[in-house]
């Protein structure tokens, strides 16, 4: 009987704990993949952040390897990271602006000339409040401390502001991490001829004793420390209060958040839907909840606000929820107000195209995506996160179907039909390896027609026998079809299924505002 020397050697079936090509990299579970470029990681790190860290690595060995990858960045070209930081930041791509002020700080610290100079500029672009450039000096502080290029940078910051914003920022921005403007002012020592800045430096730094100068804005904020309910409403209109500078004890007013309603930017009030629930100032039919209603799907405010569609998605869990992830307090949900959360999330991604082709929608729900969280959002693993994105790319199509792997292939019971919390609930399943090659084996056993196969994964996939490339190329040969594979990457790490070398294949980073426009021209080319 001849040896099976076959079953040893199949260069076309390649266990994933051994590589199939000499520029594969072992991942974080002994699977074989690919390694993305600098560019993309940086990508994935300013939009995903590393908070929570994920599944095989903590956060603070994931942020070193970002780290590193990005200073390698930084001295190839670092005017070029610069650029990325700003388009990333300025379109409201991330959930957090962290990532964004963590790279610029080291750009200041590892760049040349051209690149800090290039920071320098971007500075007032990316840390566009005070509690931003609180957090960037942390950072920079940690990195190389104060030197006269950071010093210069800062000083124009200030420099920059209207004399009402910069009241503002002295007044809603007063500290973060340490930093207040007190301590920042006297560091930096920005000049200016303006004579009501100049008397605003002097507030901030605490060396006015006589008020009878002061802006009406600051004059308000003063005389608001000790009014009533009712005349801090007042305050509120007519100047434009923001609720960080009112005292405690009238922000359990329904008449005082209708007022801060009036105005209010969207952050803040999505950031304030509970408490204004709690309170009575949203309620069933009330006259407010059909204006926040109305501002939530506004496609204009949301884009204009920045509103990311993580923040909205963890809005919505914790609103619908009807108690916070900290603390004790509770409220009953209106149900307007969490369908409206629901649809602002498929309006906060950009306007996509439908593709109209037969579309596999493969989310990755093995054990490793289960574990960590997305930008640290209480509860909103990588798991959850790739449900959410899958559904966002399913709302714009029509002829889809929506599985879940790890060792084994199901369809999901999830659906854009059906809200996004209570989607999120039906993710909650069992643990299991990782076997990134099943949604083109089963497609492949079942004859299944499939122009394009989106797999959201972190790409720890170890435990098949045979590589997802492999898989796709099998796939291909057998039906005749020339089918492709978006990889959806919902973590902050370096690697990928998707082949580098195979035009028909695409990395994306997950969770980002422009993902379903990318998969979208790539699927139709």
């Amino acid at each position: 009987m001849p040896q099976a020397f076959a079953k040893h050697f199949n260069p076309h079936q390649t266990p994933q704990s051994e590589p199939i090509r000499e520029d594969q990299v072992k991942n974080s579970a002994g699977g074989f993949v690919w390694s993305v470029d600098g560019w993309t990681r940086l990508d994935r790190f300013l939009i995903l952040g590393t908070e929570g860290g994920t599944y095989y690595a903590n956060e603070q060995k994931i942020t070193r390897e970002n780290a590193k990858s990005i200073v390698d960045l930084i001295k190839q070209d670092g005017e070029r990271v610069v650029a990325r930081v700003v388009e990333i930041s300025h379109a409201g791509r991330a959930y957090k602006n962290d990532a964004a002020l963590f790279v610029l700080a080291l750009c200041f610290a590892e760049g040349d000339t051209a690149t800090k100079s290039a920071a320098k500029d971007a500075l007032p672009k990316v840390a566009r409040i005070g509690t931003h450039l609180f957090t960037f000096l942390e950072y920079a502080n940690s990195l190389r401390g104060w030197g006269r290029g950071l010093k210069s940078a800062v000083t124009e910051w200030y420099e920059k502001q209207t004399a009402d914003r910069l009241a503002l920022q002295i007044t809603k921005y007063k500290e973060r991490n340490g930093w207040s403007h007190r301590d920042v002012l006297r560091l930096a020592h920005p000049k200016t001829k303006d004579a009501e800045k100049n008397w605003l430096y002097r507030f901030a730094v605490g060396k006015v004793t006589d008020f009878s100068e002061a802006p009406a804005f600051i004059a308000a904020c003063e005389s608001v420390k000790t009014a009533k309910a009712k005349d801090a409403a007042e305050y509120v209109r007519q100047y434009n209060l923001p609720r960080e500078v009112l005292p405690t004890e009238v922000l359990t007013d329904p008449l005082v958040w209708e007022a801060l309603l009036e105005k209010m930017p969207m952050t803040a009030m999505i950031r304030n839907l509970a408490t204004m629930t709690r309170i009575g100032t949203i309620k069933p039919m009330a006259k407010w909840t059909s204006e926040v209603v109305n501002r939530l799907v506004d496609k204009e405010r949301l884009t204009k606000g920045r509103i990311h569609p993580i923040q909205l998605l963890a809005a919505l869990i914790t609103y619908a929820s009807g108690q916070g992830a900290r603390g004790t307090n509770t409220w009953t949900p209106v149900q307007s107000i969490a369908d409206a959360l629901d649809k602002a999330f498929y309006l906060s991604f950009d306007a996509v195209q439908p593709t109209g082709k037969r579309i596999m929608l493969a989310v990755d729900v093995s054990g490793s995506m289960g574990g960590g969280t997305i930008c640290g959002v209480p509860g909103l693993t990588p798991r959850h996160g790739a449900a959410a994105m899958a559904l966002t790319i399913a709302n714009a199509e029509t002829n889809y179907a929506i599985y879940g792997f790890g060792t084994r292939f199901d369809a999901l019971n999830i659906s854009p039909r059906m809200r996004l919390d209570t989607a999120m609930k039906n993710m909650n399943l069992p643990f299991q390896g990782t076997d990134c090659a099943l949604p083109m084996l089963h497609a492949l056993k079942e004859k299944m027609e499939i122009d394009a196969f989106i797999v959201l994964t972190d790409s720890e996939t170890w435990a098949g026998h045979v590589h997802p490339k492999q898989a796709l190329d099998q796939y291909r040969a057998k039906l005749g079809i020339p089918a492709k594979l978006v990889v959806v990457g919902m973590v902050s790490n370096g690697f990928t299924i998707a082949d580098p070398n195979d035009r028909g294949m695409l990395d994306v980073v997950g969770m980002s505002t422009d993902v379903p426009t990318i998969v979208s021209d790539f699927i139709r080319e």
